[in-house]
């Protein structure tokens, strides 16, 4: 599967707990219109799982119901490689020459 930026910060969300769609829209800050596409790909993938809350749950709450998302064991080597690219542009951003003045 193909890594977007997008895909990885959605992936990398759910890996540090952030388990449901609009959770995930606020932590990454991508939109509603980009993060369900991702999970609807990486759940296809394998790389997440993803489970229906009880209906009783969301009632008692008075809102509706949440599919919440869990990383595979799949996914987890696949979000550090998504993320090893990143972290070599990082690098290469502070190796850069500083401005001349």
């Amino acid at each position: 599967m193909r890594m977007t930026l997008a895909t990885t910060l959605v992936l990398q969300a759910i890996a540090h707990g952030h388990r449901f769609g609009f959770e995930i829209v606020d932590v990454t800050g991508c939109p509603t219109g980009t993060v369900y596409p991702a999970l609807r790909r990486l759940e296809h993938a394998g790389l997440v799982r993803s489970e229906w809350e009880r209906e009783q749950v969301a009632a008692r709450d008075a809102r509706p119901q949440r599919r919440y998302y869990e990383i595979t064991g799949t996914g987890a080597p696949a979000l550090e490689a998504a993320l090893e690219p990143m972290r070599a542009l990082g690098a290469l951003r502070t190796l850069a020459p500083k401005a001349a003045k």
